[in-house]
């Protein structure tokens, strides 16, 4: 298990370290003047030319990559260049309210696709239709769309949830639901669709196996096959498919949050990347890839559990 976990963690790293080298290249190259950005365009040439130097703008990209990294390895992301505020506060700051989102999201598509994906292959009938409508819907519909319909009926409307804004869960917990119901639906929806067909097609396939009617000829009650045997089997092609997703949930967040007027990460990666702030887009870089291979660590060791030949391949 320990060897299993260390591969993992070992191509973690990597794809860590592929994706800070292609994103500090992206952002060296596609920047622009980012002094003038800082300074105005009112400002003279030999002011940005002193602003870029500070900077160590006027370095070499390996350079001033490897000055980054160099420093990022000991925990120091630097400083925003245009708030003036060091990086790992900003993020840590937003870094909750963005992950109470996608946390709330992971796990209501985990329940709702589980539940409904099994009972759309065990039931058929209007469950798997449901099922198979759901799915249609989730994929046609975009995820901004969806969450302006969600405020205009259930906030609006009817009153139901907060509109905008996000309230801290230990500040009031009650207030702290309102405003994170809306914004986690709207994320959701897209990976019940997803999850949901991938829970159904796996217990389908699974239900066909002989060790299947070999515990049914043994009078094992139909329930108790499928929870403890077919939704084991059922389960890895579907975690698969929910550490995909994950990536995509936190893509997502970012409209969901200047949807809703959340601060989140959303706002701040917007922000940064338009003003090209290198350290603070290199921060959350560093946040979201750490997040990703974190989770689909959690994935790995889950699948593990549930199939040893994971561990051994």
């Amino acid at each position: 298990m320990f060897t299993f976990i260390g591969r993992r963690l070992l191509t973690g790293v990597a794809l860590l370290a592929a994706i800070t080298t292609f994103g500090f290249t992206l952002l060296y190259f596609g920047g622009g003047d980012i002094a003038r950005k800082i300074l105005g365009e009112n400002a003279d040439q030999q002011t940005v030319a002193l602003k870029a130097q500070q900077l160590g703008l006027d370095r070499p990209v390996l350079v001033q990559y490897g000055d980054w990294i160099s420093h990022a390895v000991r925990g120091d992301l630097g400083t925003s260049w245009f708030s003036g505020q060091p990086v790992l506060e900003a993020i840590s700051s937003r870094l909750s309210v963005t992950l109470s989102l996608v946390t709330g999201a992971i796990i209501l598509i985990a329940v709702i696709s589980v539940v409904l994906g099994v009972l759309a292959a065990t039931k058929r009938g209007w469950v798997d239709r449901f099922a198979q409508l759901l799915a249609i819907v989730g994929h046609a519909i975009p995820g901004f769309l969806f969450a302006v319909g969600l405020v205009l009926v259930f906030a609006l409307t009817l009153g139901w949830f907060d509109p905008t804004g996000y309230m801290p869960f230990l500040t009031d917990p009650t207030g702290w639901a309102k405003t994170v119901t809306l914004p986690v639906i709207a994320l959701a929806l897209g990976g019940i669709a997803s999850v949901t067909q991938q829970v159904r097609g796996s217990v389908i396939d699974a239900l066909r196996n002989d060790y299947v009617r070999t515990l049914r000829s043994r009078g094992i009650p139909a329930r108790r096959v499928v929870l403890k045997h077919v939704l084991r089997n059922a389960a890895g092609p579907a975690l698969a498919v929910l550490a995909v997703y994950f990536v995509g949930l936190l893509g997502g967040a970012v409209i969901v949050e200047q949807v809703f007027a959340i601060p989140g990460l959303g706002q701040v990666a917007v922000q940064a990347t338009t003003q090209g702030d290198i350290p603070l887009v290199m921060g959350l870089l560093v946040a979201t890839g750490t997040l990703v291979i974190i989770f689909n660590l959690l994935v790995d060791l889950a699948q593990g559990w549930l199939n040893p030949k994971v561990r051994l391949s």
